[in-house]
C-alpha cells in the first residue's frame, strides 16, 4: 500500500510541477495543466501498466495459500488502477483549482 501511495503522489508530484514550470513560461493554467497532463500521461500509463502486470500472476494464483495471494494482488491492482485514473483525470483539475484559489489571493490587497 505504501508503493502505491508513493507511486500516486510522484505522479501528482510531477504533473504539478511541469503544469508549474509552464505557467512560469506564460501559458495560461488551463493551457498548462493539460500540456503538463499531456507530457505525463504515457510515462504515468507505462510504469502503471508494468506494476499492475507484474501483480497479475497474485491475482491469478492457484494452489497453496491462493487465497491470500489473490486478496492481496487484487487489492494492489485494484488500487494502481484506481491511483492511474486519479493521476491522470483528477491531479490537473486539482491543479487548476488550486492554482486560480492561489492566484487569486495573491492579486488580493493586503489588509493592514
Amino acid at each position: 500500500m505504501v508503493l502505491i501511495i508513493a507511486l500516486a503522489s510522484k505522479n501528482a508530484i510531477l504533473i504539478n510541477e511541469f503544469a508549474r514550470d509552464l505557467r512560469t513560461q506564460g501559458q495560461s493554467i488551463h493551457g498548462a495543466a493539460i500540456a503538463a497532463a499531456k507530457m505525463r500521461f504515457r510515462p504515468i500509463l507505462m510504469t502503471s501498466f508494468a506494476f499492475i502486470l507484474g501483480v497479475l500472476p497474485l491475482v491469478f494464483a492457484t494452489g497453496a495459500a491462493a487465497a491470500s495471494r489473490r486478496s492481496l494482488g487484487t487489492a494492489v491492482c485494484g488500487g494502481m488502477l484506481t491511483s492511474t485514473v486519479l493521476a491522470v483525470f483528477f491531479t490537473p483539475v486539482f491543479y487548476v483549482v488550486f492554482q486560480r484559489i492561489s492566484e487569486l489571493r495573491q492579486d488580493r490587497p493586503e489588509h493592514p
